[in-house]
């Protein structure tokens, strides 16, 4: 009865307004070549969010649109690396066909690991792979990726190159406005400029900044004003 489906629709509800805002694109230079399905970049973004965007969600957005790109949520490339036996990898990065066009998010901070994770995701068909540049956890952080790579370019730099020689298909990066008190243009341009040398030629922004300390993130997913005109 309609009583008993309005606990699922206020949390899609409440699902639907943190991704429908949360992603804005800007391209450097020209995109490479893509998939067959991925000749087009669907506009409409379905975000990476812990606990949320995981299979039986992606296949419900998927019921829901066939033009949005979905995201996974974020996966930690020790868990890959952890994990590299079918059954076992199957949980991380096991997908349905119907879900494409789809990204993949990895999160580190290691050029090594990653690009040795890269061909593992590559080769499950996946669409694009994305690092994550803009998690505020503080468990992210103390990891010393996420949000906090930002403070580091010429690293980012160097994951991008990592990867995009150990793979075919893009890889992006999604960031921020800014991070802590580095959050002026020009810090923004310094770090899409440094690692667009390292072979990223689409960021994924994230309009708004984020404080690694003293806010949690669900506060960073509002307390720091949107900035969609920057």
């Amino acid at each position: 009865d309609a009583g008993s489906l309005k606990p699922f629709c206020s949390q899609l509800e409440r699902c639907l307004s943190r991704w429908m805002c949360v992603m804005v694109s800007v391209d450097e230079g020209q995109a490479p070549e893509q998939a067959p399905h991925m000749q087009t970049r669907p506009l409409l973004q379905i975000a990476p969010m812990l606990d949320v965007t995981y299979r039986d969600f992606r296949y419900m957005m998927r019921l829901l649109t066939r033009r949005a790109q979905l995201w996974t949520e974020m996966i930690v490339d020790d868990t890959v690396l952890h994990n590299l036996e079918l059954p076992k990898c199957d949980r991380f990065l096991g997908y349905l066909p119907l879900e494409h066009p789809i990204v993949c998010q990895l999160g580190g901070s290691d050029p090594r690991k990653l690009a040795e994770v890269a061909p593992v995701v590559e080769r499950y068909g996946y669409d694009e792979i994305n690092l994550n540049c803009g998690c505020p956890s503080d468990r992210v952080s103390k990891g010393e990726f996420g949000c906090s790579l930002m403070k580091k370019k010429e690293s980012v730099r160097d994951i991008v190159h990592a990867m995009s020689r150990a793979v075919q298909i893009p890889v992006t990066v999604k960031c921020r406005l800014g991070v802590d008190d580095f959050d002026s243009q020009e810090f923004v341009k310094d770090f899409i400029s440094e690692v667009a040398s390292g072979g990223c030629k689409h960021f994924i922004i994230h309009a708004r900044k984020a404080w690694l300390k003293g806010l949690s993130p669900a506060q960073n997913r509002s307390v720091p004003p949107l900035q969609y005109s920057r």
